[in-house]
């Protein structure tokens, strides 16, 4: 009969840890439209998979009245489970207890996971709800965050971390997502910020709400911090569960194929005239990208941010590549601050985990100005051509149109160690555009010509004869800077032919404690 009490206690505790907060606060999550902490779990992960790990956890302060109220697990659940039978670690902040503020205990909860996530080689997803740290705990609280900083720089690059934002993420709490690989935020009730309006106001006296200063489609739009947006938890669980069909389970290992139903060989017609006659006519890269990969699936990253520049995850023939390319629907596809941070980020994770990187090449150069030049666009482009650059992994590049000045050389250019460089019959490779290159070189001529007509007819030859010499791509190619110029319709066989080519590629970087990227 004692043994049977023992079991019945364990269960009567299991059901306890399991209530979180107690009812009333998990009522109070649902009215706000949120999920809790273990509904989410639920969601992402396969079913009957997860694995829970410290349940009965208490915290250990004495503060403020702080020992008269204990909940078991301490406001964070963490263990393991499976997304589509692969080994994930997760941990789900629980705001019905405490707000989902952070103590000590809570830290080492973390902490214990993502050591074991390390060990094993296994992706670790943390869904943040949190006020912060835990005031009554003080700087055990920070020396918490501090734990988890550190755990999430060792393992940068060695294992996928994925961070969902479900509600408040605030002061330090706000780091350790930033530390992470991709972020995504649910549109309603989801925000990040260092200080909160409230500070804000007694500081610079503007006067602002959380959605304004943090919420998910300013991140999303203007500071670039979050990759996804999501208008529903359901929808934003869904998102990470198909981003990690994309990654592999860690450094060492290649990312997951899947099997093709497209054929290999599939010609896209409509590739053959999608470049407008017009040099300065846009049409949607996205178009091109859709037709060439496997089932036209394509996972767009950062759609909201710097629209100039497209990066996203697709296969090809069932292998899983990063795919960056420029947009000419959107500032001609001109490269600036904000397009460079955002590919040189997306770069250097695809070079982390073993994914080929294709590049789609429609660049007319670096954005000008004073905002550019004054914001350092030399250091953020310079980003990307070293992510470029210092990138090991297979590396396909497509000139579709333009590929001028030294945005060719940053755009996968045969001198950053492309591997196999292709042009379209409609490739501009040049230093600079017919227009300019004419200024450039008859500046003085065309002034010294009174005649306006005469004047246009001279400038409409140069410009005539500049694009006859350099708007193509056989210059190139005679170099060997091209390998081969491509029929548009066949881009999708060559695409696969070359990452078959590519598979087995070897390269290395010298030895070095680490680089020194341009920050």
């Amino acid at each position: 009969m004692a043994f049977e009490n023992k079991i019945k206690e364990l269960l009567d505790k299991r059901e306890e840890a399991k209530l979180g907060g107690g009812r009333k606060r998990i009522d109070k999550q649902h009215e706000k439209n949120k999920l809790t902490a273990r509904e989410r779990i639920d969601l992402l992960l396969d079913e009957g998979s997860f694995e829970e790990f410290d349940m009965f956890v208490i915290h250990r302060s004495h503060d403020f009245g702080l020992e008269k109220e204990v909940y078991l697990g301490d406001g964070v659940i963490t263990g393991y489970g499976t997304i589509d039978g692969r080994l994930v670690y997760v941990y789900a902040q629980d705001f019905t207890v405490f707000g989902g503020s952070l103590s000590e205990t809570f830290a080492k909860k973390i902490c214990k996971i993502m050591d074991q996530a390390m060990k094993v080689g296994a992706p670790v997803i943390g869904l943040n709800d949190s006020g912060g740290a835990r005031i009554q705990e003080g700087v055990q609280s920070l020396a918490g965050y501090a734990e988890i900083f550190q755990r999430n720089i060792m393992a940068s690059g060695v294992i996928p971390q994925i961070s969902a934002i479900f509600g408040p993420c605030a002061g330090g709490a706000v780091y350790s997502p930033a530390l992470t690989d991709f972020i995504m935020m649910s549109k309603e009730n989801s925000y990040m910020f260092v200080t909160g309006p409230k500070v804000v106001k007694t500081v610079t006296n503007e006067i602002v709400t959380d959605a304004e200063l943090g919420g998910a489609m300013v991140h999303a739009s203007k500071s670039g911090v979050t990759h996804f947006v999501a208008d529903t938890e359901e929808e934003g669980l869904m998102l990470i569960r198909k981003l990690l069909s994309y990654i592999p389970q860690n450094n060492l290992e290649e990312p997951p194929l899947v099997v093709n139903t497209d054929p290999v060989d599939r010609l896209e017609d409509s590739l053959n005239s999608i470049i407008p006659d017009n040099p300065n006519k846009p049409y949607d890269v996205k178009d091109v990208i859709h037709a060439i990969v496997d089932n036209g699936e394509f996972m767009e990253v950062h759609r909201h941010y710097a629209a100039n520049l497209v990066i996203g995850f697709a296969r090809f023939n069932g292998i899983s590549v990063g795919i960056v390319a420029n947009q000419p629907k959107y500032l001609a596809g001109v490269l600036d601050i904000n397009a460079s941070r955002k590919g040189a980020r997306f770069v250097r994770f695809c070079d982390c985990f073993n994914i080929p990187i294709v590049t789609l090449v429609d660049v007319p150069g670096f954005l000008p100005g004073t905002a550019q030049e004054y914001g350092g666009i030399i250091i953020h482009g310079a980003k990307f051509l070293f992510a470029y650059g210092e990138a090991t992994v297979p590396k396909i590049t497509v000139t579709l149109r333009k590929s001028y000045g030294g945005a060719h050389d940053v755009m996968s250019s045969k001198q950053l160690r492309g591997d196999i460089n292709y042009a379209w019959p409609s490739a501009e490779i040049a230093v600079m555009g017919a227009s300019g290159a004419t200024e450039v070189l008859f500046g003085r001529q065309i002034k010294g010509i009174e005649d306006p007509e005469e004047r246009t007819k001279f400038v409409a030859e140069k410009e005539e004869e500049y694009t006859e010499k350099f708007a193509n791509p056989y210059v190139a190619a005679k170099y060997g800077f091209i390998d081969d110029v491509i029929e548009p319709r066949n881009t999708r066989f060559r695409v696969i032919k070359a990452l078959q080519a590519l598979a087995t590629k070897k390269d290395t970087n010298p030895p070095k404690k680490h680089s020194n990227i341009p920050l």
